[in-house]
């Protein structure tokens, strides 16, 4: 009998394997706006169009902090399982904070359909979209550390409802059991990681004298574009949010003056804080870089919001002082919002150089505005990256005159 066999056909994982649906909650805390949670609540309806689920509805309830039981209000819950009753085929609700397991087991009970947190469906992705070993595990390690504090109300249907001798049910044992499992598989994957870090850093070392320069920047901001377009190399760009998990690095040469050029994952808000010590080491080589290049969707009605989340990450990574440049990209669709249609040449090219100026006083850094898709001051960017690089060079070999 002949076997059929898919050669080459990846097993999809996660949310991919077929189209759910879900409903959408935020909570509007002390301290926050309407408008903030609406743009919180679009940027979380793109991760779960990513994960591959379709958002039907959203809920957004007022309170200054989170019910400690169920996260929302008594009530909301009740419109929320109306609603969920009136539409068979929505089978989850995700929240745009993250919840306690405690949280999680009360809200199933009472909606009965999945329930999933901005991290939980944030790992999703990322596993999904991890290719390489060191992905892979960094994915697998904050997967673990989000599992670790959650177990008990995980396992709150093995627990006796009273307490006192000869009371003490099995469940206390399985959560000791299966908390030593995960501490024994979270040490397994950290020696596993430094190890993969050890053979990077060699890498690294091995690159030899090159100045190293760094695309990093908010997630979907156009980094892998950019990155196909500087190295005139093949990397994955798509527009979904984390199209790029593992950093990638080309040699590329400009004017016969040599350098090398990595793309990196991109940041987000509320990004998971385990996710961001898990993939640290990815991060090393924004770390070790000597120049960066921030990539920013000037087009995004947030954008100034995305700056700040990733300076606190290069905060964070103590790369915050480093040589940078502003690449504001997507200028063409900046255009086609903000510019009156009818405008000349010469009062748009005047309103352009005024808004580099507003840029460069705002941000405390010399900016281009391009469009990496339609390839639009491209030259300038080069131009300008060259001269960065040309006085890092003179910087690190003073004394030397090399021709490259």
């Amino acid at each position: 009998m002949a076997q059929e066999w898919n050669v080459g056909e990846k097993e999809r994982k996660g949310l991919q394997k077929q189209t759910e649906y879900a409903v959408l909650v935020g909570l509007i805390q002390k301290g926050q706006t309407e408008e903030q949670v609406t743009e919180y609540l679009d940027e979380l309806e793109f991760l779960a169009m990513t994960a591959g689920a379709e958002a039907r509805k959203r809920f957004i309830q007022k309170l200054p902090h989170p019910d400690s039981r169920s996260f929302i209000g008594k009530g909301k819950i009740e419109e929320i399982k109306a609603y969920i009753d009136a539409h068979e085929d929505v089978n989850m609700v995700i929240f745009d904070d993250d919840l306690t397991g405690k949280q999680t087991n009360h809200l199933e009970e009472a909606l009965k359909v999945k329930i999933i947190d901005r991290s939980s469906l944030i790992l999703d992705i990322f596993a999904s979209r991890a290719q390489t070993a060191q992905a892979k595990t960094q994915v697998e390690l904050a997967q673990m550390q989000y599992l670790l504090p959650r177990l008990r109300g995980l396992w709150t249907h093995l627990e006796r409802q009273r307490g006192g001798i000869g009371m003490r049910g099995p469940g206390e044992k399985e959560i000791e059991t299966d908390r030593r499992i995960i501490r024994d598989k979270i040490a397994l994957l950290k020696k596993r990681l430094e190890k993969i870090d050890l053979q990077n850093t060699t890498q690294r070392k091995n690159r030899g004298e090159l100045i190293r320069v760094s695309l990093v920047g908010y997630t979907n901001v156009g980094k892998s574009t950019l990155m196909n377009i500087l190295s005139k190399s093949e990397v994955f760009a798509e527009d979904k949010l984390f199209a790029t998990l593992d950093t990638t690095v080309r040699k590329v040469v400009f004017e016969n003056v040599p350098f090398l050029l990595s793309d990196t994952v991109g940041f987000i808000r509320k990004l998971p804080h385990h996710l961001i010590e898990s993939f640290k080491s990815t991060l090393d080589e924004v770390r070790e870089s000597d120049i960066l290049i921030h990539v920013v969707d000037i087009a995004h009605p947030q954008h100034e919001d995305h700056i700040r989340t990733v300076n606190v990450t290069l905060q964070e990574l103590e790369a915050i002082e480093k040589p940078t440049l502003f690449v504001f990209n997507k200028f063409d669709l900046f255009r086609e919002r903000y510019y009156d249609p009818f405008i000349d040449d010469e009062a748009r090219q005047e309103i352009e150089e005024g808004l580099q100026g507003n840029l460069k006083n705002l941000f405390e850094h010399d900016n281009v505005l391009i469009s990496a898709v339609r390839k639009e001051n491209i030259d300038v960017l080069r131009e300008k990256m060259l001269t960065m690089i040309k006085e890092q060079y003179k910087l690190r070999y003073p004394y030397q005159s090399r021709q490259w």
